[in-house]
């Protein structure tokens, strides 16, 4: 059964969206199955995986509000090799339309469980704010992946991320739990990146990934360029960084299955 991994960060700007597309790509190199869901009404990672979000005739607004079946939906043609549930400005409208609806923070997850077998992993791209869309994405995860900057004002929103989701499994979502955290835009020479860094490690221990993503400049122009940053420049670091952490993932996937069956 695919596991669903909900991209989240209340924050903006610490590299979500950029996680999403070349975390996916990057699996999907390694022959796994994968499908991204872009939430967020801005559309960056439909654009990002090479896909017109001013083109495209079905996005999660047709999945979440009108249930059209899955594989009218779906594109399975992106820059990364996985397959999409593409965003656009109309899915602005759903977050409105949910409200109409009776059990309206689950509607995602059904709208998963009969596909939920035909992929490895699933990522949800959410929005950089707590509302319907987020609260759905959620629902439907069964952990989620933080990527953050180390600095300061990363560590307030951090905590009041993890009091969403605490809040969100005592009502909606019983398993949910942080799968990792990710260091984004990552510099060394930084003296309170490091400091935050090591506070991140001491709090969190083995959530906190090994793998980095650094500071680099073919991680902000793939976007551009309608594709992944492997696809763009697979020599770049920030190629390589997140090759990595696909690598990081499926080591700690392997281990977790061993321990249940141990």
């Amino acid at each position: 059964m695919g596991k669903v991994i909900a991209v989240a960060n209340q924050k903006g700007g610490v590299g979500k969206t950029t996680t999403c597309v070349n975390l996916a790509a990057s699996l999907a190199a390694t022959k796994r199955k994968v499908l991204l869901i872009d939430l967020d009404p801005q559309g960056n990672a439909t654009m990002g995986s090479g896909v017109d979000k001013y083109e495209v005739e079905n996005t999660a607004y047709e999945l979440l509000v009108e249930e059209k079946p899955f594989d009218d939906i779906v594109v399975k043609d992106t820059a990364g090799k996985y397959d999409l549930i593409a965003s656009n400005g109309d899915v602005t409208a759903a977050e409105i339309k949910l409200m109409e609806f009776f059990a309206r923070e689950v509607r995602l997850r059904n709208a998963l469980a009969p596909i939920k077998d035909q992929y490895d992993y699933i990522f949800i791209d959410c929005p950089p704010s707590l509302n319907m869309l987020t609260v759905n994405a959620m629902s439907a995860a069964d952990s989620v992946l933080v990527p953050m900057q180390c600095e300061y004002f990363a560590l307030e929103g951090l905590t009041a991320l993890i009091d969403t989701i605490t809040k969100l499994a005592a009502v909606v979502n019983p398993g949910l739990g942080i799968e990792g955290i990710l260091r984004t835009m990552y510099d060394p020479r930084n003296r309170l990146s490091n400091d935050v860094s090591d506070q991140l490690k001491q709090h969190f221990g083995d959530k906190v990934y090994r793998t980095v993503i650094p500071r680099n400049v073919r991680l902000a122009e793939a976007p551009s360029f309608g594709a992944p940053a492997m696809y763009y420049d697979k020599s770049s670091a920030g190629a390589k960084a997140y090759l990595a952490l696909a690598g990081e993932m499926i080591r700690r996937s392997e281990q977790n299955i061993q321990v249940k069956r141990a």
